[in-house]
């Protein structure tokens, strides 16, 4: 493992308006110096929208498209969440598209029930690592900060990474359970928000940062509209995990989850 160099980029998201979403974050990606990867909010193209049947495209569709192009131009992984239509039924899907093409995805698990977003989309149901540089990386989305027990790290992952569109009124909880995840965990995180109001009148207050093991901000944009970079360190993270192994006293556990 090398170092890897990890860039986050909070926006304002225009409501129902892919057109406009891709134009500036094309914009904002274009000043990026070199990075191995690139995080984007939560439904980046759309906003948190219940409308996810209008709205949804498949793997093959434009949001995917420009990830690709993306990627490759920038010579960067690039990923966040889109809406999903995949067999008939609609996710919330964090993708991940590498310079070469190459797609991974994870569908949202929970579901954020005070919106009602169980009523339009599926839950995932899988559990999902990948690799950059040797880098092993977790993606989540949203509402699964709240639920340590699915981002439980058992030697699985070495940066945990959370999109979102998480609302001012429960900002605190934003940043305390992501410092929180990565002193449980012993991992990095990378963590973006969004700023501005959606459609519906909900204001975000942003907040994405890229956060050390041992709960340490390394970047924070705050409340401001923009990009932010560091430099991830595996040695530094080796040495920290054998001096203070923790997991060695974890509880072992299965998690069985439902057939929705």
């Amino acid at each position: 493992m090398r170092p890897l160099n990890v860039t986050i980029v909070q926006a304002d998201l225009a409501w129902h308006d892919p057109d406009r979403n891709l134009e500036r974050f094309s914009g904002m990606i274009a000043g990026v110096q070199e990075t191995d990867l690139i995080v984007l909010p939560e439904t980046f193209t759309t906003g948190f929208t219940m409308d996810a049947e209008a709205h949804a495209e498949n793997m093959d569709g434009r949001g995917v498209a420009w990830m690709r192009e993306t990627a490759k131009t920038a010579q960067a992984s690039i990923c966040g969440s889109l809406i999903i239509e995949d067999q008939g039924r609609f996710y919330n899907r964090f993708v991940c598209v590498s310079p070469e093409g190459a797609t991974v995805h994870y569908d949202k698990r929970h579901l954020f029930r005070l919106a009602g977003e169980q009523h339009h989309y599926s839950p995932g149901k899988d559990f999902v690592t990948f690799e950059i540089a040797g880098w092993r990386i977790c993606p989540m989305v949203c509402y699964d900060l709240r639920f340590p027990v699915w981002s439980r790290n058992r030697g699985r992952y070495d940066l945990l990474l959370y999109v979102a569109n998480w609302p001012s009124p429960r900002h605190h909880a934003w940043e305390t359970l992501l410092r929180a995840r990565a002193i449980e965990n012993q991992a990095y995180v990378a963590a973006v928000n969004r700023v501005g109001k959606d459609g519906n009148n909900i204001a975000y207050s942003g907040g994405s940062a890229i956060i050390d093991y041992v709960g340490g901000d390394l970047c924070n944009l705050h409340d401001r509209a923009g990009t932010a970079s560091a430099s991830l360190d595996p040695a530094m993270l080796g040495k920290f995990r054998d001096r203070f192994a923790f997991h060695l006293d974890a509880d072992d556990f299965t998690l069985q989850l439902d057939d929705a």
